[in-house]
């Protein structure tokens, strides 16, 4: 199974960006091939995020990275701007494992809570969000920059699927 979590180096960048491809090709089996098809992010967004120190990768036994969590600061609180695993690796809990580590990043920090955007009708989108303690945000109650953020989403044509933000509160958050 690997492991376990460390910060990603910027070496590992052009992993990540296979990682992101591996983990949208299921998204094609649902028809949101859109969604399979687009680009991982670009190599300059995630070496940013590492040289910030706010990414991080779960590796296997080799010390080669099956998934990874980047986080951003969206009006002063940590978002998680990507969680992935690769598919080959699904159901062993690391994408939780990588959670929980922003959370107690975050708790660190004194922050109260954590965000992200989600599809909500995909099963290992909003609803596992909402299974690990996440809860939808009503548009009306959005913060500047997460609007932001959603305005670029929607501008991107992600919202051609329902999509939301969502939030976690970090005193209630239950690791494990």
């Amino acid at each position: 199974m690997g492991g376990p979590l460390r910060p990603a180096t910027l070496a590992e960048i052009a992993d990540l960006q296979e990682i992101e491809r591996r983990a949208g090709a299921p998204f094609a089996e649902i028809g949101m091939t859109a969604v399979a098809e687009d680009e991982p992010p670009a190599a300059e967004t995630l070496a940013e995020f590492v040289t910030a120190e706010r990414a991080w990768v779960w590796p296997d036994a080799a010390d080669r990275p099956i998934g990874y969590l980047v986080l951003s600061l969206v009006d002063g609180q940590p978002h998680i701007d990507q969680v992935s695993v690769d598919p080959a690796h699904a159901g062993l809990r690391i994408g939780k494992r990588l959670i929980d580590h922003a959370v107690r990043w975050a708790r660190s920090r004194g922050l109260r809570e954590l965000t992200l955007t989600t599809f909500t009708q995909v099963p290992w989108n909003g609803p596992y969000y909402e299974r690990l303690g996440f809860r939808y945000i009503p548009a009306a109650e959005e913060t500047p920059e997460l609007r932001a953020i959603r305005a670029a989403e929607t501008a991107h044509g992600l919202d051609e699927w329902p999509r939301a933000s969502m939030r976690a509160d970090l005193r209630t958050w239950s690791p494990g």
